[in-house]
């Protein structure tokens, strides 16, 4: 009897998929390597289909199975045996084999020999295995690739259920390309739920080169690119202050708008830190919440403690209301546990919540803001004040065609308190006297200053002269006998600020334009004897081409420098003329004073001790300050800036900072700072790449003037494609004492183990400017 050629009736199965495997923490794909990519497309199948096209009557319902093979042999049961090529598609997804027997009473298909299972997100095959629609499938001695990442691996034996749940026994996975199998998970099972895609693996064991270096009983992770709750990449480290550190973060993925990383640190002489950071997202709030908990440090002998709040929640109504504090459990904190001689020089941290207001004309800021020291050796007069609370309201209008007019005012009240020991416990005698004003005085300050402008402005020039009228308020506690209680200051000011611009075309072809921007403005305000108003938040700013143009040389509301000044500076940029970006910018600029300022800083005395205020001038000139900046010119940058002290004929200031950078990964820093009997530093930092797979890293701060190292740090990574291995060396000076502190740190990353940025690659973005890790094109950040 010749054999029968029939189509098959449609038969509804359970759609099966294995969606892509990925290990705890995962959450971003794996960087190719070459034989993974040739691999992946092999893997492709040429007979995958294109996306269907809307259904029309001819065509088959969802879910129908076609079949396709060279021979067809039926009996009379209905039962059938397909040889040759045979391919059961269904939708995007088809089974290849040789020979594929079906059985009609149970609709099963089964095969004893080789056969291939593909979908968009997985390929698998099997020695031999059978499918039914109401037990599902089985598959002997599987092997699979995931489709979408470069991930494979096998079981000794797979099954699926009709609901697309997969179940795997002996399971081993990698990311490594056959070639160089690095390392792998090997698991007694694995549940793959691909309909919720999450899969969990238990009694599983990495092998790194063959030497297993973690057991895990238990762990879950996610099937897709999506985040999931899991272990990170674990970190070893050694420094003389605390001893060997192991930390192994864990990342739970609590909704889609929040997350908490738990990054619990064991030291061998401190003990156990519980630290850990959570996050949150909402249309109108975000935030984040970072704690250290170290329950006994048996080297500080007492608990140690560490939170940061920071906040910011969107109200109705243009106003806006935002937390940022800081607090830990003593002022050696920062020392013992810094990560630099950036944390390690942290004078205050501060606690600060402040309601503001924003629209096209005015804004308000309410804040209560108060600082705690950590650096013990800063005088008491050199703390902070606390603004417990303060409000400060502006306003800008304009008025006239193109608003030329323009008119407005700025305003604050605060309530200034700091707390210093002023009383001599012994004679019961009051220790921080001196001149006025004192530094035991707190006190409310009331500052108001209405102001107007015109604003001429035109292609080639502006003209903006300007008045203003500021008064200034106090009520003041702790004043000294004789001492105004209640001092005021009323000053008007009146300037004209002005500048041109020439530009003209440059380069062989015109593709460059140069500029040239000269500007002056006169100031004048008049003099205001000062010495009773007190100190609460004033200061003198670094001079830069800003502060030349500004109409106060102070920063803060308790002093308003006279001035009888011109100041006259000049720019000149060098731009691409088809985009305007900028290549070169280059500024000079001084202050030609008409009369010498006679408001100065005071000189106080505190506990004895005579703290200097600010030196007259006796020339009629301001110190020289430049900047240039270079920018995006043949993989080179640069700043430079220099403050000229022509009375002295020294420089008060200066910074250089260069940096070559071809790439991402490839960057070159050079810096130097002064400052006049302050600091003299020079530094260098680097990341290079010596080949294709090792990088080098090296930071240096040397202090010119104390001859002496302040951060030395040198390491390298070696980078396969699915494994780096990370290794460095520190020494930093870690107290204000200068005693200095050595650590070792040793990183093993198995790609596609995690996406979290690892604690070595935050460090290097930090310390090593420019740099950015290979795979952060690609690295998905865990947050909401």
């Amino acid at each position: 009897m010749p054999p029968l050629m029939l189509q098959w009736r449609p038969l509804h199965i359970t759609v099966l998929s294995l969606a892509a495997i990925a290990s705890t923490g995962w959450a971003a794909d794996a960087p190719l390597c070459p034989s993974q990519q040739t691999q992946a497309v092999a893997h492709s199948p040429t007979a995958t289909p294109a996306a269907p096209a809307e259904p029309t009557k001819e065509e088959k319902p969802s879910g129908a199975i076609d079949t396709h093979s060279d021979h067809a042999t039926f009996d009379v049961q209905g039962n059938a045996s397909l040889q040759g090529n045979v391919t059961v598609r269904q939708g995007d997804r088809e089974i290849h084999a040789d020979e594929i027997q079906y059985n009609s009473k149970t609709n099963a298909f089964k095969t004893d020999k080789g056969l291939e299972y593909v979908d968009p997100l997985v390929r698998i095959t099997g020695n031999g295995g059978n499918y039914s629609p109401t037990e599902g499938a089985n598959f002997h001695s599987a092997t699979f690739d995931l489709r979408q990442r470069a991930a494979r691996g096998s079981a000794e034996a797979l099954q699926m259920t009709p609901q697309g749940v997969i179940n795997l026994k002996g399971v081993r996975f990698t990311t490594c390309p056959k070639v160089e199998e690095a390392w792998e998970i090997r698991a007694k099972s694995v549940t793959l739920d691909t309909g919720a895609r999450i899969g969990e693996a238990r009694h599983a064991v990495v092998d790194f080169q063959g030497v297993p270096i973690l057991y895990l009983p238990w762990l879950s992770f996610p099937l897709s690119n999506e985040r999931k709750s899991g272990f990170l990449y674990p970190t070893i480290g050694n420094n003389s202050r605390s001893g060997a550190s192991f930390s192994i973060p864990y990342y739970w993925n609590i909704a889609p708008n929040a997350d908490l990383t738990f990054e619990p640190i064991v030291y061998s002489r401190r003990g156990a830190d519980l630290g850990g950071e959570t996050r949150y997202l909402s249309s109108n709030d975000h935030g984040t919440i970072a704690w250290n908990y170290l329950p006994y440090d048996n080297v500080f002998n007492s608990g140690r403690s560490r939170v940061k709040i920071a906040n910011a929640l969107e109200l109705p109504g243009n106003y806006r209301f935002s937390i940022d504090a800081e607090n830990v459990s003593d002022t050696h904190y920062f020392e013992d546990f810094a990560q630099g001689p950036e944390g390690t020089s942290t004078a205050f941290v501060q606690q600060q919540a402040a309601v503001t207001y924003r629209d096209e004309h005015w804004k308000v800021d309410g804040q209560v803001q108060h600082y705690r020291t950590m650096d013990y050796t800063l005088r008491e007069v050199d703390r902070p004040y606390a603004r417990l609370p303060s409000l400060g309201v502006s306003a800008d209008f304009g008025w006239g065609p193109a608003e030329q007019l323009r008119y407005g005012f700025e305003s604050e009240i605060v309530n200034f308190h700091r707390s210093i020991d002023t009383i001599d416990v012994v004679s019961g005698l009051r220790t921080c006297t001196g001149p006025a004003p004192t530094p035991c005085v707190n006190g409310w300050r009331v500052d108001v200053m209405p102001e107007a402008s015109l604003n001429f402005d035109a292609p080639g020039y502006f003209v903006r002269p300007g008045i203003a009228w500021r008064a200034t308020q106090y009520q003041l506690d702790n004043t000294l006998p004789g001492e105004d209680r209640s001092p005021s200051r009323i000053v008007p000011i009146a300037s004209f600020d002005t500048g041109l611009m020439f530009e003209r075309e440059a380069g062989s072809h015109n593709q460059r334009r140069i500029t040239l921007e000269p500007r002056l403005m006169y100031l004048y305000v008049p003099y205001r004897n000062q010495d009773q108003l007190p100190l609460f938040d004033t200061g003198l700013p670094d001079l830069d081409p800003v502060e030349l143009f500004r109409n106060n040389r102070y920063v803060g509301a308790d002093r308003v420098g006279d001035a009888n000044q011109v100041s006259l500076g000049v720019t000149s940029r060098l731009l691409d003329a088809r985009n305007g970006r900028q290549f070169l910018t280059a500024t000079v600029g001084q202050i030609y004073y008409i009369t010498n300022p006679r408001v100065l800083l005071p000189s106080q005395f505190l506990d004895g001790e005579l703290v200097p205020g600010e030196t007259p001038r006796t020339d009629h000139r301001s110190d020289f300050v430049a900047q240039v900046a270079l920018t995006a010119f043949q993989d080179w940058s640069a700043d430079i800036g220099l403050q000229w002290n022509p009375q002295s004929g020294q420089a008060e200031r200066s910074e250089v900072n260069v940096q070559y950078k071809p790439s991402g990964q490839s960057v070159i820093n050079l810096g130097y700072r002064y400052q006049r009997d302050v600091l003299e530093q020079a530094e260098i930092s680097s990341s290079w790449p010596v080949s294709d797979a090792w990088n080098i890293f090296v930071r240096g701060i040397y202090s010119i003037q104390d001859h002496k190292s302040l951060e030395r740090f040198a390491g390298f990574e070696y980078r396969a494609c699915c494994w780096r291995v990370r290794v460095g060396g520190r020494s930093f000076v870690s107290t204000r004492t200068g005693s200095s502190d050595t650590g070792v740190y040793l990183q093993l990353e198995l790609t596609g183990l995690a996406s979290v940025g690892s604690q070595s690659d935050s460090f290097l973005t930090t310390a090593i400017r420019g740099y950015v890790p290979a795979d952060s094109s690609i690295r998905q950040t865990q947050g909401p």
